[in-house]
């Protein structure tokens, strides 16, 4: 029986090969185009290790912490629906075992490293209009092939720390190629019947810190779109799924401060502060201003809901965006400290969202 062996190094080559005539003559991202070849975008940037990419040593804690040497950059943080990103310095870096922080001023992130798998620095070239630049970053993939984090440096950025970070980072293995998993499915509900829902609602109605929901869900077996629909009535309302739209043009028009939170497996990235540049572009929703980017596709969202968790401070009220398996899209809050009870103005913007649409009325 005649057996062939495969050359992962001319496997790789041919992918980056493949992922860059898809950039080049289709004009993608790299996100875009990496999907288009039927890859993740982990293991595309991956295939590009030796030449566009610098494999980094696994050491993400020790390299993430260091950020606060580049100086101002950008944070992106995404999932499928949502790109967030923050202009500004990491600061007041932190970690627990594998969870971590970064409380800065503008970039505010919590950090699971447990996810984190791959990790690269990105040198390529960029077109914009007539003028080619070097764009610099850095990356950060979990076991699926999916960005957790990016950093992007500007020319204002501190270039000779990254050039630093990248040598002393640098795996001396640059062997093109990562191992991905597949992406977990969907988790399936438990019936109704068999969750204590007397008991859930019981522990939702004794919340004393927002932070407990995380352990409710999973004391109770129940995913986050359950827990909404067996929690109090007086805690949770469905609204029509243009409420973010609604939230952010009141938002940009009376000057009130949101939070706005977007996250992955490993990440999640926060935005504190007013908004006032928003921009619907055909299935995308923008925030365009100064320091803060999001772009979120409406058509994605499935479900929305405004909830309210109890706290020793006054209930805490969010908009929630969910996506149709049930996957967390964004999360909306009022700009609030530790200690400080909700902003009256947010909680009037939320309770005013109009309600879902039932079948019959969004078809008359």
């Amino acid at each position: 029986m005649l057996t062939t062996t495969r050359n992962p190094q001319s496997d790789a080559q041919q992918l980056r090969a493949q992922f860059l005539a898809a950039k080049r003559d289709r004009t993608l991202r790299n996100r875009d185009a990496a999907a288009a070849i039927g890859v993740s975008e982990g293991e595309a940037l991956a295939a590009c290790v030796g030449a566009e990419a610098i494999r980094l040593l696994p050491d993400f804690i020790d390299i993430f912490e260091e950020m606060p040497r580049l100086g101002a950059v950008m944070a992106l943080t995404r999932n499928d629906n949502v790109v967030h990103e923050k202009d500004g310095l990491y600061e007041k870096m932190s970690h627990n075992g594998q969870v971590g922080l970064a409380l800065g001023e503008a970039i505010d992130l919590r950090i699971f490293y447990k996810q984190w798998h791959f990790g690269c620095a990105v040198i390529e070239e960029i077109t914009r209009g007539t003028e080619t630049s070097l764009q610099k970053s850095l990356q950060f993939y979990d076991l699926h092939g999916e960005a957790v984090h990016k950093v992007f440096l500007r020319e204002h950025s501190n270039h000779a720390a990254f050039d630093e970070l990248v040598a002393r980072w640098r795996d001396p293995q640059q062997l093109p190629g990562i191992a991905v998993e597949p992406a977990p499915p969907a988790v399936i509900d438990k019936n109704d019947a068999d969750i204590d829902g007397d008991g859930f609602r019981s522990a939702w109605r004794n919340m004393t810190d927002t932070h407990q929901f995380f352990g409710l869900l999973r004391d109770f077996g129940v995913s986050r779109i359950q827990a909404l629909r067996l929690a109090p009535p007086q805690f949770v309302r469905r609204v029509d799924n243009g409420a973010v739209r609604l939230i952010l043009d009141q938002a940009a028009a009376s000057g009130l401060p949101i939070m706005v939170f977007v996250g992955n497996r490993g990440m999640i990235q926060i935005h504190s502060g007013p908004v006032s540049n928003i921009k619907p572009m055909g299935p995308w929703l923008n925030v365009l201003d100064p320091g803060f980017n999001l772009h979120l596709r409406e058509d994605k969202i499935a479900s929305s809901w405004v909830v309210s968790k109890p706290t020793s401070d006054g209930e805490v009220t969010s908009l929630e965006l969910f996506d149709a398996d049930g996957g967390t899209i964004a999360m909306l809050f009022g700009v609030r400290k530790p200690g400080q009870p909700e902003l009256p103005a947010w909680r009037a913007a939320v309770m005013s969202l109009p309600p879902q649409q039932t079948e019959a009325e969004a078809q008359a």
